[in-house]
């Protein structure tokens, strides 16, 4: 299995979020390809949030041998619940990255973060990202409005 790494975003990551925010990989997210401009000003964005001091949402990029592939995003809710969801580059797609990805997004969600619950919401065309969530312990929970929202708690232990 290849070591896969969050981490937070860079100044320099801007080309690299263009690259994994475009083509097939934003069929299924709401919102379309970024622009370079928009890539630049989202890395910005990001780096400011991840600097305040109440974090609403924790914003890492999945790094695989020096290649920054993907972005996974963990928003917190109130109650102690918090919102998963991820991105990879459509190159890296079935090589298991977005699993490992939200399994460490998991632990960092129930340790660091300490957050109860998670949820994550999927297009039902993207039958790969439920796959995805349901490796990583997800349980579907029905539909709200066109997507398909999954649940997952934190351990009894």
């Amino acid at each position: 299995m290849i070591t896969l790494a969050l981490r937070l975003l860079t100044p320099a990551d801007g080309p690299a979020i263009l690259r994994i925010y475009s083509g097939a990989s934003v069929t299924f997210l709401e919102r379309r390809a970024m622009t370079a401009r928009e890539a630049e000003e989202y890395v910005a964005t990001v780096r400011q949030r991840t600097g305040a001091v109440s974090v609403a949402q924790y914003v890492f990029g999945v790094e695989v041998a020096g290649d920054l592939v993907g972005v996974v995003k963990l928003g917190r809710r109130p109650g102690g619940q918090g919102q998963v969801s991820y991105v990879l580059r459509e190159d890296c797609w079935g090589r298991g990255y977005a699993t490992q990805a939200v399994q460490q997004l998991i632990a960092f969600a129930f340790g660091i973060a300490g957050l109860d619950s998670l949820g994550a919401k999927i297009h039902p065309d993207n039958v790969a990202s439920g796959r995805v969530l349901e490796k990583a312990g997800f349980t579907p929970f029905g539909m709200r409005g066109h997507m398909i929202t999954y649940r997952l708690a934190a351990s009894a232990d």
